[in-house]
């Protein structure tokens, strides 16, 4: 049993660590947590990409930024899965920004940047072109603070290309886990 010292020690320890965890989640709200829109028009592959062929998927991403790495495992996911059903990744990052994708996202072929300096306005997002060569999907992988295949916008739109069903979804307004890509 505690003496009353030690109780009352104990409260305010509690006390203050609730406090850090309020504090630490209000600057994580306020530096992250946002609404983005994000914008198509004017998005397109480069030309050695344009056009007919693959689906083709471009993942948008900065390594300094926390909010990309809740979604690296749901893109390693999303590789394993329809990679070999004849989809091809690809990714930006954000220009100026240092580091890199982790090994296990290797597969993704490293795009310079889009033509016209098209980007988003915030990452993690990314990019999809059906067979055609016509923008299908631009925005986030989903909405929320973290990104899987339960909440992921992403599976259903390459499921609906890959059977050959068109897809339209070239702008979108979500809220969640992004840092401003420009």
């Amino acid at each position: 049993m505690l003496s009353p010292k030690r109780k009352t020690l104990l409260a305010i320890l509690l006390a203050i660590l609730g406090l850090a965890v309020l504090a630490a989640y209000d600057w994580y709200r306020g530096r992250y947590q946002r609404t983005v829109l994000f914008d198509a028009s004017g998005l397109r592959l480069p030309p050695a990409l344009a056009g007919p062929g693959p689906i083709r998927l471009v993942h948008f991403h900065d390594p300094a930024c926390p909010c990309n790495v809740g979604n690296q495992q749901h893109l390693a996911e999303l590789i394993e899965r329809y990679g070999a059903r004849g989809v091809s990744f690809h990714a930006v990052q954000r220009p100026g920004s240092r580091g890199g994708l982790p090994p296990a996202l290797a597969a993704l072929q490293p795009l310079a940047a889009l033509p016209d300096g098209k980007a988003p306005p915030a990452s993690p997002a990314l990019a999809i072109w059906d067979r055609q060569g016509h923008l299908a999907y631009f925005g986030p992988y989903s909405e929320g603070a973290t990104c899987t295949s339960a909440n992921s916008f992403v599976e259903p739109i390459l499921d609906a290309l890959l059977e050959g069903r068109p897809v339209r979804a070239g702008g979108t307004l979500a809220e969640g886990c992004f840092c401003d890509w420009r």
